[in-house]
């Protein structure tokens, strides 16, 4: 019985550490990618202000993820959004991305929602680069954790696991704006 008392004594103890140490992490995780493309902005504000023409480089929005797509009309502009379905790695998933705010002048800022996950604000920030025909863009996704241990290393994580995707994604899009497609 004594035994008993002190492993749950200790897990309990072991809990209230983690919880405490776990407030030291920030409650916000913070992905950017940057680079420039060779386009100017009005091409590449195209591409991020209409949705249906994510699945061509975006890598959420692609067709293996999002398979079953739903677009508002328009799926261009503040207000648009599309809602997918789908599977990945054996698992369902749905989830819905909407425009919150749309500036051909300074890119867009959207909320992505998926099942089971906490909601992403993400922004495309686009602005001419220093040779003025380029564009530089900016890819940024927040995401709030709230307080639980798992989530801030969900968090502490998100850099290394959503990074590459951005830097994918980023790619694909330049060169769809360079080609003029």
């Amino acid at each position: 019985m004594r035994l008993i008392k002190l492993a749950v004594i200790s897990a309990v103890c072991f809990g209230v550490l983690l919880f405490l140490l776990s407030l030291l992490l920030p409650s916000k995780a913070i992905v950017e990618r940057s680079g420039v493309i060779d386009a100017p902005m009005p091409t590449v504000y195209a591409q991020l202000n209409d949705l249906s023409k994510w699945s061509a480089w975006n890598p959420w929005a692609a067709d293996e993820i999002a398979q079953d797509k739903q677009y508002s009309n328009p799926p261009a502009g503040k207000g648009a959004y599309f809602t997918f379905s789908g599977m990945q790695h054996e698992d369902r998933i749905t989830g819905k991305v909407s425009i919150e705010e749309s500036r051909p002048d300074s890119g867009i800022k959207y909320l992505m929602t998926f099942n089971a996950m906490r909601p992403v604000n993400a922004y495309f920030e686009i602005k001419p680069a220093a040779d003025g025909k380029a564009t530089a863009i900016m890819w940024r996704l927040e995401t709030h954790l709230g307080y639980w241990p798992w989530w801030k290393l969900r968090g502490f994580l998100a850099d290394r696991l959503t990074g590459p995707q951005l830097e994918s994604g980023l790619t694909q899009l330049k060169t769809i704006c360079e080609s003029g497609k």
